[in-house]
């Protein structure tokens, strides 16, 4: 699946839930995840680089994240649909 999501894989776990980097996952800590949750009306710009900043704890996976958003089209439509989902999880 082309893209970036996040998906809950449920609760009491070190990790709960995970970004898939289209065919790829990482482990989302839950204060990140509660930190990205509680920014998700930031502007998509703004938030792209939050999330960028959280979830990308190298080079390698920032820019593995940005190439994603790009090969799976309008990076900005991608972050406001992802902005939407990421408050109801």
């Amino acid at each position: 699946m082309k893209g970036l999501r996040f998906e809950r894989l449920g609760t009491g776990r070190h990790y709960n839930i995970v970004l898939h980097i289209g065919s790829s996952y990482v482990p989302v800590t839950d204060e990140s995840f509660e930190e990205l949750k509680n920014k998700s009306l930031l502007p998509a710009e703004r938030f792209l680089d939050l999330l960028v900043d959280k979830i990308g704890y190298s080079n390698y996976l920032k820019d593995q994240i940005r190439a994603e958003l790009d090969r799976a089209g309008n990076p900005v439509t991608q972050i406001t649909v992802l902005q939407g989902a990421i408050r109801d999880l």
